[in-house]
């Protein structure tokens, strides 16, 4: 049972005392370095870890996706790890511009077999870590602080003699003070400055510091306090690359990395679509398209978001979530009516005002930029209004209805979603379109053939209908092509309507382009029909919907 009091069992986690903080007012203006950890950190959390053909094609991936530092996998975890790791630098498949990064903990057997692994690499990343915060040193460990900075100390000097043992290699370190976001800070930096102090790194060669939240405890504007009061009081700041590590525990991995960011931080280490122990890691494709939005180059293309979702999922055998940012299924999609009816005058404006500023209501992103077709932003259920129902006939038919008519034909779309409890899609709304207005199924009055004849303001309509199973010659006089239709029908058949509304459009570009006439007809009785044609001669196409505004009062009465 959840307690009525919590603060009987929890304690709020404490404010850093930065009256002066700096990060609140700072913007976002560049990207970070970017690490990747998903065949690491994201594949120690798999249920079924990957393979070294996963391992390779996610590797592949990071590459194509422009990671260009990775961190490969844990070499001393078992002989799987080492192997694969050895094999991908023996190998050379990794590019010159590409850094591979491994984890240890700091032990000296295991920094040992760190090394080993990587022999043969142009360049690489160790990365050592050891806990330090009250819990582990006082549970874990049981230790003093003194001798908790003491095992940092000993492995920076592992790293550093190991590395001069195989100078063949472009050695770069980073270290983690591992739990840092629940550490004391003056420890923390005490660990930090131990290391550098072995190290000895320079600006031109800095050591890499990553500071992570390994357990989200806090809000992300406590962290961002934390990584500014290391970037403010480290000694040699340009000498260091901090480096953001966060988790999901409270939700707001990719908020803390952003704000950590902006307080100060260099690099960020994530995976992609936020895989990771527990809740995850931070969200590189969330945090990298973030700043997309914001006029940004992230230095990471997603050009094709499904190739690169199609490759993570089968690595991973774990899904996308539907409404994961940027990448989900329904991200950019809309069902409710409000929604498309904002999307479709969003992109109808976009499209008139013709520059490259994006600028539709509901979507940060253009979905195009990743990929992405127009087709699936608006989609049809029981939720949806008069402009998704039109927006899709737009891109299935290449239709622009009148208003009114979008609200006609509405109602038979609802009336179909009530009834059948789901999604409609494209070619269900065509077919009940079709239908509805008599373009197809039965049609009482079929075009077979036409001429037109008089003069200005004295125009004669003589055609041929398909009607009741046979040929009938008609004929009209009116002042124009459809008041001559009209009348023919009248004189003909007994049908008498008057039109209310026409306009016309073409339908794609080109030599082969159509035209579509829509026409909004009232009865003597004071109801209102619609009709649609379409043909590549515009004068037949608005016959056609004179004829399907007929056929609807034939049908439907």
């Amino acid at each position: 049972m959840m307690l009525t009091d919590p603060s009987q069992k929890y304690r709020s986690f404490p404010q850093v005392d930065l009256p002066d903080r700096q990060w609140p007012s700072r913007v976002i203006t560049a990207p970070p370095r970017w690490l990747s950890t998903d065949m690491r950190d994201g594949n120690q959390s798999l249920i079924d870890p990957m393979n070294a053909e996963k391992k390779r094609r996610f590797f592949n991936l990071l590459v194509k996706v422009g990671v260009k530092e990775i961190e490969i996998g844990f070499p001393s975890a078992g002989a799987t790890e080492f192997d694969f790791i050895s094999g991908l630098v023996q190998s050379g498949a990794i590019p010159d511009d590409v850094i591979p990064q491994v984890l240890t903990q700091a032990r000296a057997d295991l920094i040992g077999t760190t090394f080993e692994s990587l022999r043969g690499a142009k360049q690489a990343i160790v990365h050592v870590y050891n806990a330090i915060s009250p819990a582990w040193r006082d549970i874990v460990f049981q230790m003093e602080r003194s001798q908790v900075r003491e095992i940092a100390v000993n492995a920076a000097k592992l790293l550093r003699d190991h590395a001069a043992a195989q100078p063949d290699t472009d050695w770069h370190f980073e270290y983690s003070p591992e739990t840092f976001s629940t550490a004391e800070l003056d420890f923390s930096l005490e660990c930090c400055e131990a290391v550098m102090d072995i190290l000895r790194p320079t600006p031109e060669r800095p050591l890499i510091l990553n500071l992570p939240a390994t357990v989200e405890c806090a809000t992300p504007n406590i962290y961002a306090d934390q990584i500014e009061w290391i970037c403010r009081n480290i000694s040699r700041r340009d000498s260091v690359v901090i480096s953001l590590h966060t988790h999901n525990d409270r939700g707001t991995g990719v908020a803390a990395a952003e704000l950590g960011i902006m307080a100060g931080a260099d690099r960020v280490e994530g995976c992609l679509f936020g895989n990771g122990e527990r809740t995850g890691n931070c969200d590189l494709v969330t945090v990298a398209l973030n700043m997309y939005t914001q006029g940004i180059n992230p230095g990471l293309d997603f050009s094709d978001i499904d190739d690169v979702i199609q490759t993570v999922e089968y690595c991973n055998q774990l899904p996308v979530h539907p409404r994961h940012p940027y990448a989900g299924e329904l991200v950019f999609t809309a069902f409710s009516g409000s929604h498309q009816d904002a999307i479709k005058k969003g992109f109808a404006a976009q499209e008139a005002r013709n520059d490259l500023i994006w600028n539709v209501p509901y979507l940060p992103i253009d979905p195009k930029d990743l990929g992405r077709d127009y087709e699936a932003v608006i989609r049809v259920n029981s939720q949806s209004g008069k402009g998704g129902v039109a927006w899709v006939l737009q891109q299935d038919k290449g239709y622009k209805l009148p208003k009114r008519m979008q609200a006609d034909f509405s109602k038979v779309v609802q009336a179909l979603a009530d009834s059948s409890s789901r999604e409609l899609n494209a070619a269900d709304i065509s077919e009940a379109f079709d239908a509805h207005y008599c373009l197809t199924g039965e049609q009482p009055y079929a075009l077979i053939d036409y001429q037109e004849g008089g003069q200005a303001g004295d125009r004669i309509f003589t055609g041929k209908i398909a009607h009741q199973g046979s040929e009938r010659s008609i004929s009209g006089r009116g002042n124009g092509l459809l008041s001559s239709v009209l009348a023919a029908l009248r004189d003909e058949f007994g049908v008498q309507l008057e039109i209310a509304d026409y306009s016309e459009h073409a339908i794609g570009a080109g030599s082969d382009v159509n035209a579509a006439a829509y026409v909004e007809c009232r009865t003597p009785d004071g109801r209102t029909v619609f009709g649609i044609g379409t043909d590549s001669d515009v004068a037949t196409a608005s016959v056609k919907a004179v004829l399907s505004a007929a056929n609807g009062i034939a049908v439907r009465g």
